[in-house]
């Protein structure tokens, strides 16, 4: 089994949370790319942020991306990432930004578990800050973008239920010991 374990969807599904309560029953989980690079961006007042410059944001999530694959794709016990390079191709379908090869390429080379967790998008838990600034709509056609992208590289899309972070855990480890 390919352990390199993916959950994906819209922004304020709740991915994060299973994803920290994943970690506190002994999981490794890769660094979330998105969040991070906005506040990175912030910090050095950079301009690849999502509301000035969509192109160099993808292009710098997908660096970030490939440097998390490169720290874990062999490891020996499963690793969660919340989201993963095909995520980078599904923003570029959402933002109608240019696709380049190079990325569609990482897309096709770099293998993830064929099971791909997908958090559909919920309105009661949704909420903003200062990285997240999509309203919910926005969230609802970023989880429509990930389920084209996830399914035009293969993956299978095992949709979380809308159930309690621990519910939702149980719900993940099962699926992923079902060998289904």
């Amino acid at each position: 089994m390919n352990n390199l374990i993916v959950c994906t969807g819209g922004p304020g599904s709740g991915k994060t949370s299973v994803i920290e309560a994943l970690k506190s029953h002994g999981y490794r989980s890769a660094p979330e790319v998105g969040r991070k690079m906005i506040q990175h961006q912030i910090e050095q007042q950079g301009s690849a942020l999502p509301w000035l410059d969509k192109a160099a944001f993808r292009d710098e999530m997908v660096r970030e991306e490939l440097a998390n694959y490169q720290a874990f794709e062999s490891s020996g016990q499963p690793v969660f990432f919340d989201r993963s390079i095909v995520d980078s191709y599904g923003y570029s379908l959402l933002e109608a930004l240019p696709i380049p090869q190079s990325l569609l390429n990482s897309c096709n080379e770099l293998e993830y578990n064929t099971k791909v967790f997908i958090f559909p998008p919920w309105d009661s838990i949704f909420i903003n800050d200062e990285e997240r600034k999509q309203n919910f709509d926005e969230a609802i056609a970023t989880y429509e973008k990930m389920v084209t992208a996830y399914n035009q590289f293969g993956y299978q899309l095992v949709e979380v239920p809308k159930l309690s972070v621990e519910e939702r855990v149980e719900f993940i480890l099962a699926s992923l010991n079902s060998g289904e």
